[in-house]
């Protein structure tokens, strides 16, 4: 009895970790062909992408506000912080949100101008930024064998830049796009460390303060270049079906977030980063069959070589971090002792 109730329960715990990483790599894939349909679509033809990043912000602060009021009409079915708008947080939380902005307004602005196959390629430097940004800003060292990693990765992206170009396909503002990207995702990473004790840690807090910064740092952009033209004169600016989508864009900006947090909780970071590298793989095949694009065998080798510098670096991190938290025991255990032997010496003594 008791072995079948323990076969049940990792049958359940198995569902549920399936279903979880099925659920990241469904709305991050779908999240990815939307935006891009929403970015550049000849059906849209709309030329504002700096909007679109901003109405995606916009829907993840009414998300926030909407999740908090009802963790507080049904606290015991929703758990959501609550949230108040406090002008001391929003400064504090402003430098990160700078970066945050940069970093969606890149990503986004990459996207637009490269095709989805090539799209994890254009911004796959954002492995070999955070070494660089570690080193420079947190004076953390790296070892030999994740540099080597990070040199596998830079010689991937440079022969996908070249097989993008002898395809004929190559965008030059694309790949400065997603190089731009990839170093505003590393630096966020960084300032998201330092700022999360201004939200008390709480990831949703900080979701909230970041996209309100946001969506007025977007607002002077978007007048600067001249956004707000090309939208008021968009001819499906009373389109149901448009604005449809734009939120639905939104919504998967906002749930991307949650559902890597959930993956992380109910897996690893280990295998949450395993799980993002299949994903890329499995979205550049599916924008191939879905485009119609036909890609030369070392455009292909191309990819393997980052997908496997990624993956290296993240099994070289994993050891790393796994002899460095034994040490980290043993010098616990090692004080631990020390503070034993006293205390028995001091007794000795009395």
């Amino acid at each position: 009895m008791r072995r079948r109730n323990k076969m049940e329960s990792f049958f359940a715990k198995s569902i549920k970790i399936a279903s979880v990483v099925a659920a990241y790599w469904v709305i991050s894939i779908s999240m990815v062909f939307l935006n891009k349909y929403l970015l550049s679509s000849k059906d849209l033809k709309l030329n504002a992408p700096l909007f679109i990043t901003w109405y995606q912000c916009v829907v993840t602060v009414g998300l926030c506000c909407f999740l908090s009021a009802l963790s507080k009409m049904f606290p015991n079915h929703i758990s959501f912080p609550s949230i108040k708008l406090d002008m001391q947080i929003l400064k504090g939380v402003l430098p990160l949100s700078i970066v945050f902005a940069s970093m969606i307004s890149f990503n986004n602005l990459c996207l637009k101008h490269v095709g989805v196959a090539f799209y994890y390629i254009g911004r796959s430097l954002t492995t070999v930024f955070n070494v660089a940004f570690s080193y420079t800003m947190l004076q953390q060292s790296t070892s030999v064998k994740a540099i080597v990693c990070c040199l596998i990765i830079i010689a991937g992206f440079f022969m996908g830049v070249d097989q993008e170009g002898v395809a004929g396909s190559l965008s030059l503002m694309g790949v400065v796009f997603g190089v731009m990207a990839s170093a505003s995702v590393a630096l966020n990473s960084i300032y998201t460390k330092k700022v999360l004790p201004v939200v008390d840690n709480n990831i949703w807090r900080l979701t909230f303060y970041n996209n309100v910064n946001a969506c007025f740092i977007f607002l002077p952009l978007m007048l600067t270049f001249g956004e707000a033209g090309e939208v008021w004169g968009f001819s499906k600016l009373r389109d149901v079906t448009f604005w449809t989508y734009m939120t639905v864009g939104g919504v998967f900006g906002f749930a991307i977030g949650y559902i890597t947090g959930l993956q992380i909780q109910v897996t690893s970071p280990l295998t949450h980063n395993i799980s993002g590298t299949a994903k890329a793989c499995a979205q550049t095949v599916i924008a191939c069959i879905y485009y119609h694009d036909h890609k030369s065998l070392l455009w292909w080798t191309s990819n393997f070589v980052v997908l496997f510098g990624s993956g290296a670096y993240t099994e070289v991190r994993r050891q790393e971090m796994k002899v460095q938290h034994t040490k980290d025991m043993a010098k616990i255990a090692q004080k631990m002792e020390e503070g034993e032997d006293s205390a028995e010496k001091e007794l000795i003594s009395k």
